[in-house]
């Protein structure tokens, strides 16, 4: 714990007390009626904590997580992972991506493949690619609609990865596509 989050507990813990205290001082209820009432004021104060705990996870929830996109501009906030999320229409289905600008290729996994109209089965993987996770081997494939909003390609050149992902990447052959590409204030902004 930070020495803010020890301060605020000592300050709840001796707060607790103290209305605890206060209450046993002034009650002439019976025992049980006593330690019931006490144990009621226990979880409405245990309660009470866990919600201001859990306020800025509940907060990232509740907030929007998707691209925003007018006429020539997509803006997407950072995710709670601390990277960018897109949902593109390939072929008509949604497929979601993660924006990578390390990557130089459109990556879709095998299943996001079969989802798009694509039998991975068929793929040639001729190609290789050098991951994070060591050499992969790779089909050079071509999509022929992707879409992001309003915003349409045409037959646009990707892989299918033969190893394990756990999300298909966006990378530069899409990114280049826009004219401007900046980050601001946890924001991705592209520009057509």
């Amino acid at each position: 714990m930070t020495g803010d989050q020890t301060a605020s507990f000592i300050f709840l813990a001796l707060l607790g007390v103290a209305i605890l205290g206060s209450y046993i001082a002034h009650s002439r209820l019976k025992g049980s009626q006593m330690l019931q009432q006490a144990m009621i004021w226990v979880l409405i104060f245990v309660g009470a904590i866990a919600a201001a705990g859990l306020w800025q996870d509940m907060k990232g929830d509740l907030t929007l997580t998707q691209a925003t996109i007018s006429d020539n501009m997509v803006e997407v906030p950072r995710g709670r992972d601390g990277h960018f999320h897109l949902d593109l229409q390939i072929n008509g289905v949604t497929v979601p991506f993660l924006v990578d600008t390390g990557a130089t290729q459109v990556v879709l996994t095998r299943a996001d493949a079969a989802r798009v109209g694509l039998d991975p089965a068929e793929l040639n993987f001729i190609g290789t690619a050098f991951t994070a996770n060591g050499e992969v081997r790779i089909a050079p494939v071509v999509l022929e609609r992707v879409a992001l909003g309003p915003i349409e390609d045409r037959n646009l050149r990707a892989t299918v990865n033969s190893g394990q992902m756990e999300q298909s990447l966006l990378g530069m052959a899409y990114l280049n596509r826009f004219e401007r590409i900046e980050i601001q204030n946890d924001r991705l902004l592209l520009t057509r």
